[in-house]
């Protein structure tokens, strides 16, 4: 029996060759589309998989109370911790205290690779289960072992034994490689570790005067990571530790600090805090997508139900016969059902063939590592459960309605469509253009909020100019030295140096009291060191007073401040006025504020600016900043640069950012979301033509006979055009009412996440409706009027 129906629908699908190929190629993009979207979303939900004890590894956190406003952070004290494993070492199977990601320079002889890693205590490679390949995962005991990844050992060594062998860090210190370890996969938390080094040494080295302060509670540094004993639970260590921190800091009433076990699960999609609370994160571009899949699947399963059921009068003969011969309407069904399962199986066969053509384009968009999965029994089960699914959805309604025709009024030629067999059909298709229309706005608001975001004033001229770290100790007192070369080089107009990135914050500082500051006030300053010249190498406004000068002796005590740190503590006429630390060292002086300047974007784009104080400095661990000639090549001055760099620097690469190039990077992952979402739209809309293309098709020559004798009567082109266009526009014009309110009351809840966002304007949805309208007038267009310049002899001689 079912070799029999198969064989039916291959005949039936044969004999309708346009319908059948609208059908399976509009159904493939749909299922195409689908699978790419459930492959991405499983990436997603793979992250930090590669960890088997990922289920008991997390990181502590806290919540700090600042001005009313509950923030979250990652970074915590280093004398937190004593407090765990003198007090709860129970709780924790590991408890490993971190530096932040770090670059270093690493060589042997002549070789010399830039790498970036973390500084750990010996427990690392334990909680982080790595694969050793060479060495032991005691590698860290020894205060000068570093342990390489599998790519970078090759790197450095080649097909050598790295065991035992010594690497320069940074040109500074001699590590004794004592392990080598398997790469960590991409999509996971510490995919960039490429090396690990002991947290002592970097102690020793960065922080020695911190080291064995078992009560210093002020520097919120570092990162701690655990893993859980077993069968502990995670609600019950959190009430454990919470006020650990409050009770110990002298400070812990005036911040109210809370810590809580944030764990290694929810790190990457549920990352997203607000006053204290988590709200989310990527998860809410994986509930986004995974909506966009299931409508992009939904409207091509209403194409193949609106040609089924458009269809039924040509085939209600056929019913009728099969039915006056015997066959009951539960073999009929089956019929259809089977010719649903062929339409499906054809489709989805195309539809892996559309994946693996686009998937590494998909990849490039995405910034991901997506593969086929061939040999995945989950993948292919869950492929045919998805292919009987999505055939009973998509015929269960045009085998239900079909075999329902009686075979009395078929055979007599008495049964007509009624005006309630359209009703589906026209529900079908105003569904189908609300959810495209409804894409098309969202990807426009998506992408408005983005360019508005990128438009505004980021503070300073990002062109041409390039920054180049300086971590390592050879920069120490080089900076004079290197203006000098660079600028004389002829291709460095200014230079400048600075702590942090331009583009980042690195450093919140708080403790300072100033004339008129607010009882109870609790300030939270972004902070970083500037050299004389950075103001100007970076083309920065001064609003109030001057940049540091050479001029001025006393500059090394003085700050500059952002116009949004005036407005935040409330300083009237700032210039000349004095800032003090509440509770100054030996050495503190007070710093006297010389200047103010515009602000400058060096966080989010879409979140307000951080009130922010420029102090002086120069010396390394920061950046240079080099701004480029624009009367010379880029190529011609980099070479330049290079050049004197290797000079003075000649163990050390060269390593240089372009800053526009780092500032794009805000935009990222938003710009990867409209991108995404607009291959997305492009394709659900071109489903929905194909859709409406076979349905009009199907309209032109249901209603042939009636064409011809209106063009006998005198109809001309454009009265059958409208005859054929109107029934279809009205039903888009009705799918343009229901999206715009949905869209708007959706993408409104979207766009409140962002402090700093533009407004969803009318322009959008007349866009998106005039877009809809001109769609549905170009597809239906092409069959009306085909059908209109018809000769009318052609479909009358019968008559």
């Amino acid at each position: 029996m079912l070799k029999n129906n198969l064989k039916i629908a291959y005949r039936s699908l044969k004999k309708n060759k346009i319908y059948s190929f609208i059908n399976i190629v509009g159904l493939a993009l749909g299922i195409a589309v689908t699978m790419i979207i459930g492959l991405w979303i499983a990436d997603e939900f793979d992250y930090n998989n590669h960890f088997e004890n990922k289920d008991r590894i997390a990181r502590i956190m806290q919540h700090q109370t600042v001005n009313g406003e509950v923030h979250s952070n990652e970074t915590i004290p280093l004398a937190l911790e004593f407090q765990l494993r003198d007090q709860f070492g129970d709780a924790f199977t590991h408890i490993v205290m971190s530096s932040r990601n770090n670059g270093r320079f690493l060589s042997v002889d002549n070789e010399v690779i830039s790498t970036r890693g973390r500084f750990m205590q010996a427990d690392a490679p334990d909680l982080l289960n790595l694969e050793m390949i060479q060495g032991t995962r005691n590698g860290l005991e020894k205060i000068n072992s570093i342990l390489l990844s599998e790519s970078t050992a090759k790197t450095i060594f080649g097909n050598e034994n790295p065991i035992g062998k010594s690497v320069m860090s940074n040109n500074e210190h001699a590590m004794e490689v004592t392990g080598v370890y398997k790469d960590i996969p991409s999509n996971n938390s510490f995919s960039n570790l490429q090396f690990l080094m002991p947290f002592k040494h970097w102690m020793n080295t960065r922080w020695s005067w911190l080291e064995n302060q078992d009560t210093n509670w002020d520097y919120n540094s570092f990162d701690l990571f655990v893993e859980l004993s077993e069968n502990v639970d995670l609600t019950a260590v959190n009430t454990r530790i919470e006020n650990v921190k409050k009770d110990n800091d002298p400070r812990g009433d005036k911040f109210d600090p809370r810590l809580f076990v944030f764990p290694m699960t929810d790190w990457y999609l549920y990352s997203q805090f607000e006053n204290g609370a988590q709200v989310g994160g990527r998860i809410d571009n994986v509930w986004l997508f995974g909506l966009i899949g299931l409508f992009v699947l939904i409207l091509a399963s209403i194409n193949f139900m609106n040609l089924s059921t458009a269809r039924s009068e040509k085939r209600a003969l056929e019913v009728g016969i099969r039915k006056s011969i015997g066959s009951t309407r539960r073999q009929l069904i089956h019929q259809f059902l089977s010719e649903s399962f062929l339409v499906v199986l054809l489709a989805y066969i195309i539809a892996i063939g559309l994946t693996l053509l686009s998937i590494n384009s998909f990849n490039t968009l995405a910034g991901k590592e997506v593969v086929f999965p061939w040999l995945n029994p989950l993948f292919w089960g869950v492929s045919i459960l998805f292919i009987i699914l999505t055939a009973l959805i998509s015929g269960s309604y045009p085998a239900l309605y079909l075999s329902s025709f009686k075979p009395i009024k078929v055979l007599k030629g008495t049964f007509k469509m009624g005006r309630n067999a359209l009703l589906p059909r026209k529900v079908l298709v105003v569904t189908q253009f609300t959810v495209s229309i409804a894409l098309i706005i969202g990807t426009l608001v998506v992408k408005n909020q983005i360019d508005y975001s990128k438009d505004r004033p980021i503070g300073f001229e990002s062109s041409q100019l390039v920054q180049i770290p300086t971590s390592s100790q050879e920069f120490q007192n080089k900076y004079e030295v290197m203006r000098n070369q660079f600028i004389n080089s002829g291709v460095v107009t200014q230079m400048a140096w600075g702590s942090s990135p331009s583009t980042r914050i690195w450093n919140y500082s708080s403790g300072y009291e100033w004339d008129g500051k607010p009882l109870d006030f609790d300030e939270s300053l972004a902070q970083m060191g500037i050299s004389y010249d950075y103001i100007d190498a970076l083309e920065m406004k001064i609003i109030e007073g001057r940049s540091f000068s050479r001029e001025f002796t006393t500059d090394s005590s003085a700050v500059i401040l952002n116009k949004t740190a005036v407005a935040y503590m409330g300083i009237q006429n700032p210039v000349g006025k004095y800032i003090r630390e509440t509770e100054p060292g030996p050495n503190s002086v007070p710093m006297q504020i010389v200047g103010v300047v515009e602000d400058v974007i060096n966080e989010s784009a879409y979140e307000p600016v951080s009130p922010q104080m420029y102090m002086f400095g120069s010396g390394y661990g920061g950046f240079y900043y080099l701004r480029l000639d624009p009367d010379k090549t880029t190529s011609e001055s980099l070479a330049t640069i290079e050049k004197i760099y290797k000079a003075n620097f000649p163990n050390l690469p060269f390593n240089y950012d372009f800053v526009d190039e780092e500032y794009a990077q805000n935009f990222i992952a938003e710009e990867r979301i409209a991108s995404l979402s607009s291959v997305f739209t492009l394709l659900a809309i071109l489903i929905s033509c194909l859709g409406l293309f076979g349905l009009t098709s199907f309209v032109a020559e249901q209603r042939t006979k009636e064409i011809g004798v209106r063009k006998v009567l005198g109809a001309t082109v454009t009265n059958l055009w409208m005859l054929l266009s109107k029934d279809f526009i009205i039903l888009v014009g009705i799918a343009l009412l229901l999206a715009v309110p949905l869209t708007y009351y959706f993408m409104s809840d979207w766009i409140e996440k962002f402090s700093y966002r533009t407004d969803i304007s009318i322009q959008v949805f007349l866009i998106a409706g005039f877009g809809a309208m001109l769609i549905t007038m170009i597809t239906v267009s092409f069959q009306a009027i085909k059908a209109a310049i018809a000769n009318p002899v052609n479909s009358l001689r019968s008559e």
